[in-house]
């Protein structure tokens, strides 16, 4: 089985942080469960959504796609900007051939500097995957910025918390899947 990590920003650490967290639980607690971390960082030649076939965009976007294509099940990770998702991430959904997250497990994971944007997930998120008749874990996590140290990195011991039982939530969910 492979678990694709997506860090759905273009700058900033903390929701590619979130997201591998989640990826080493997974790693630590089944290691027979191959992981990737995608951080959009390092794809910043992704095309906008045109109506292309796959095979006429650049060799980033292919690579993206394909990938999320490939997986078996998700970790989606999003800051929110402006109450809402990113348009990295939006544009990454939209590129997407529907049947790309079709009876597959996505848990999600979202960053904020503040609690007020916990509902993006319940509100945004969701409902795309629905569309995409996927199956989403429970427990998403909301990460806010109180949850980091000074080195960007999630010291809060309920937070670690909450992206444990979201790894073990979402393998739990795939491997009952997959029995099926």
């Amino acid at each position: 089985m492979k678990l694709i990590g997506l860090s759905g920003s273009l700058i900033g650490s903390k929701t590619a942080i979130g997201v591998d967290t989640v990826l080493q639980f997974v790693k630590k607690n089944h290691p027979e469960i191959e992981i990737e971390l995608i951080d959009l960082r390092e794809y910043k030649n992704i095309e906008f959504c045109d109506g292309r076939k796959l095979e006429d965009y650049n060799e980033h976007t292919r690579s993206v796609i394909q990938k999320m294509i490939d997986a078996d099940f998700f970790v989606i990770g999003t800051p929110i900007y402006q109450s809402s998702l990113t348009g990295v991430l939006k544009n990454v959904f939209d590129l997407l051939p529907v049947q790309s997250f079709y009876n597959k497990v996505i848990g999600f994971i979202a960053t904020g500097g503040t609690y007020q944007h916990y509902l993006v997930v319940e509100n945004q998120l969701k409902p795309i995957a629905g569309f995409f008749r996927s199956y989403v874990a429970p427990r998403y996590v909301y990460l806010n910025s109180d949850h980091f140290g000074a080195e960007n990195k999630i010291e809060d011991a309920d937070a670690l918390s909450r992206l444990e039982k979201l790894a073990e939530e979402i393998v739990f969910m795939q491997i009952q899947l997959k029995s099926r």
